[in-house]
């Protein structure tokens, strides 16, 4: 039978990711997953890693005390779904510059405590503890970039308040192609966008005027453009609340050129990589949810199969939208550009 690991050692070594958090045991899981594991899969999730039966687990406190001082530099790609950012925080990993994080379980275990009402205070003890966890490179010179699951947004100013040097990118798509998107993807994709509302409605991130029952006479697609809206005028908020931390790109930038938008996100993180070696990366010559490789001209013929499909849809769909964002105030182009050069 194998020993347990010591705590000190669990700390040290980054294959030993911090997957969830109990909070009536007070206490973080711990399972070991290596690096090159980590690429091959889009989220780190159970479903794409497979079940854990045998997690370490370890009381929250004593992980804290074991951790490494000061920590190596964490920052954040924040995102509104269907906008690359599975391909961007992929490219981000790079051995001796970053390691990252594709949308850990333990954020997500973050959200669902507080929404089952969490003492805000102890929220944040245990939040501030959590990155601690997250903040753990492969190598000494690694800063760490997470890339939380998109439930996570409501949380994002808190996450960036607790680490005050902490950079973060916002990616998303623009409005119409991330309809078109969600159109192509299928009916299991229009019930996200539903279930995604759910939760920014439970978490109080919806500023939009509907009142409840409103949702239930709006089309799937008018739903997820509700929801899209919403990220957007947060985002736009969190640009405003410290514009020098935070830089927006869009979906189209990053595909149309992914190794400059890679080397920008770079310099914005202050991460010293090679760029000129990006363009060999495997994360931008394959589809980052399945792993084949991409094709020239792949995600062109998606979106315009899909505008066959949907175009006068999503037209009058847009069209509603663009009326709400005038009335709201939310910017359609995010401001505060990341600088692609």
């Amino acid at each position: 039978m194998t020993a347990e690991p010591s705590i000190a050692a669990i700390m040290g070594d980054a294959e030993w990711l911090a997957h969830r958090y109990d909070p009536g045991h007070d206490a973080f899981h711990f399972r070991r997953v290596a690096r090159e594991a980590r690429a091959r899969v889009p989220f780190l999730t159970d479903l794409h890693l497979g079940e854990e039966n045998t997690p370490v687990v370890l009381r929250r406190t004593d992980c804290r005390g074991a951790a490494k001082s000061p920590e190596p530099p964490i920052h954040f790609l924040f995102h509104s779904a269907y906008c690359a950012s599975t391909m961007l925080v992929q490219a981000l990993d790079q051995p001796g510059v970053a390691t990252g994080l594709s949308e850990p379980v333990l954020l997500n275990d973050m959200v669902g405590w507080r929404r089952r009402g969490a003492d805000p205070r102890e929220h944040g003890r245990v939040m501030d503890d959590a990155l601690a966890m997250l903040a753990r490179g492969f190598e000494a010179s690694e800063a760490v970039i997470v890339k939380p699951s998109n439930i996570f947004n409501p949380l994002a100013r808190g996450a960036l308040m607790l680490r005050p040097h902490a950079r973060a990118v916002l990616l998303h798509a623009p409005l119409r192609v991330f309809l078109l998107s969600v159109a192509r993807k299928g009916m299991w994709c229009r019930l996200w966008c539903r279930e995604l509302l759910e939760s920014y409605l439970a978490d109080g991130y919806v500023q939009l005027g509907f009142e409840p029952r409103d949702y239930f006479r709006q089309s799937d697609l008018q739903v997820a453009a509700v929801g899209w809206l919403a990220q957007q005028q947060a985002f736009a908020a969190l640009i405003g609340w410290a514009p020098d931390r935070i830089a927006s790109l869009d979906s189209e930038t990053l595909t149309a050129d992914p190794v400059a938008a890679v080397g920008a996100a770079m310099a914005h993180y202050g991460l010293a990589g090679d760029r000129d070696a990006m363009a060999a990366h495997p994360a931008l010559g394959r589809n980052s949810k399945s792993g084949a490789a991409f094709t020239a001209g792949e995600r062109q013929r998606d979106l315009a199969v899909a505008e066959a499909a949907y175009g006068e849809e999503i037209d009058q769909v847009v069209g509603w939208a663009e009326v709400l964002a005038a009335q709201a105030g939310i910017p359609l182009v995010l401001p505060a550009s990341l600088p692609i050069g």
